[in-house]
């Protein structure tokens, strides 16, 4: 049985890898903000926005708690999920977290293509996003650090680089 937990900043390539990496080990692929908008019928951003933070972060966890009953799955959690209450040490009792590891530059560079899906980075570009990024990384890293695996995902232009992802993180998992 396994429980695989993909951490790491927005567009760290959670889902990216995380879809691959799913279908090369033959378990089921969970995003968990995508569960979440399934089951409350809402976008991340809506629920944000109609219940604050403090609730979000709740159905957070309490989605968290209830897709890590699942075996043989991988599961992509959000940015901050492993920053609130005890998440991090959760996903590390109940499976194998994995920290896509990212620096600020790149997830700038990843982030700006993409800024208009994701609330939060509306507004903001060049000097600004990089550091809103940098900003928001120095306090998560310290929640990110405690992933079972550290992985380095910096070099993620093409569906090759991808694969070799996966491939790697395969061998170590």
């Amino acid at each position: 049985m396994k429980r695989i937990f993909l951490i790491g900043y927005m567009g760290a390539g959670k889902t990216t890898v995380g879809k691959d990496l799913a279908k090369r080990m033959g378990l089921s692929f969970i995003d968990l903000d995508c569960y979440i908008e399934a089951r409350y019928h809402k976008i991340v951003g809506q629920i944000f926005a109609e219940k604050g933070e403090e609730a979000f972060r709740d159905i957070e966890r309490r989605m968290l708690h209830e897709v890590a009953m699942f075996e043989d799955v991988l599961i992509s959690t959000g940015g901050g999920a492993p920053c609130f209450f005890d998440n991090m040490e959760f996903m590390n009792e109940t499976g194998t977290t994995v920290y896509l590891k990212v620096s600020v530059e790149e997830l700038a560079k990843r982030l700006e293509v993409c800024k208009s899906t994701r609330p939060v980075l509306k507004g903001r570009s060049g000097d600004e996003l990089i550091a809103f990024i940098a900003e928001s990384l120095e306090k998560r890293t310290p929640y990110y650090m405690k992933a079972s695996v550290v992985f380095d995902a910096e070099v993620m232009l093409t569906e090759t680089d991808v694969h070799e992802i996966s491939e790697a993180l395969e061998k170590i998992l």
